[in-house]
């Protein structure tokens, strides 16, 4: 497989998840560097070559680290975690460690109504009373189950993202609108990406917009591997 093939990293819940999926894994586990080590071998045992690469939330600061350390055709940054100046925000550590706590109490019954998903997923997600009543339970089910959650916020809790190699393919940057876990001046520094990029808006959009606007997200994916195409990547 060639550049034409896409990876992408989910949400918070799904990579974390992913990443470190025993419950009793280390904080180095979880980091996202080692989890883009893992990816990376898991593509080149595959044999796929400078994929295009697309994360959001965590999965955004993985798909950074996996740049540094892959050759990738084009990098798409989805309401990125780790833009921090130095540890994680501490609003951003309480809403996980919230989230995570209701997540585990019985929320199927509170989110078959709009009000209820609005109160269970309107942190997240920007249109919580589109979602249907089965996404809102499969989402808390991942936040309240996913056995890898204590390993990687210690791994992200003290230190952001910090570039080790340039990063010579396209980057292309988005947050949505109603984002309010990554909130402006604490989690959108910009420093340690390359120059000269700038961030766009998914309009009524919330962390996760890939449930809001799955088709903005899809555009916005597209627009980037185009500019690849344009640009070949530098190695």
């Amino acid at each position: 497989m060639s550049s034409g093939a896409t990876a992408r990293f989910g949400d918070s819940a799904e990579a974390i998840s992913a990443g470190a999926s025993s419950a009793q894994a280390t904080s180095a586990q979880g980091h996202p560097r080692a989890l883009a080590e893992a990816v990376a071998g898991l593509l080149a045992e595959l044999g796929v070559t400078t994929p295009h690469v697309a994360g959001n939330s965590l999965g955004g600061w993985v798909a950074l680290e996996l740049a540094a350390l892959y050759p990738v055709a084009s990098v798409t940054l989805i309401d990125p975690a780790g833009l921090w100046k130095q540890g994680a925000p501490l609003y951003c550590r309480i809403s996980l460690r919230a989230s995570r706590w209701l997540a585990s109490r019985p929320l199927s019954y509170l989110v078959r109504f709009r009000l209820g998903r609005v109160l269970a997923l309107g942190q997240t997600h920007g249109r919580p009373t589109r979602l249907t009543p089965g996404y809102a339970r499969e989402t808390i089910a991942a936040m309240g189950t996913c056995p890898g959650f204590e390993a990687t916020l210690a791994a992200t809790a003290r230190q952001g993202y910090r570039a080790t190699a340039p990063i010579t393919a396209p980057v292309k940057l988005a947050f949505g609108s109603r984002d309010v876990l990554l909130l402006r001046g604490q989690s959108r520094h910009l420093d340690q990406l390359p120059p000269g990029i700038q961030a766009e808006t998914l309009p009524r959009c919330g962390h996760v917009p890939m449930a809001d606007d799955p088709g903005a997200v899809a555009e916005l994916i597209t627009r980037t591997a185009a500019r690849a195409a344009q640009a070949p990547v530098v190695r």
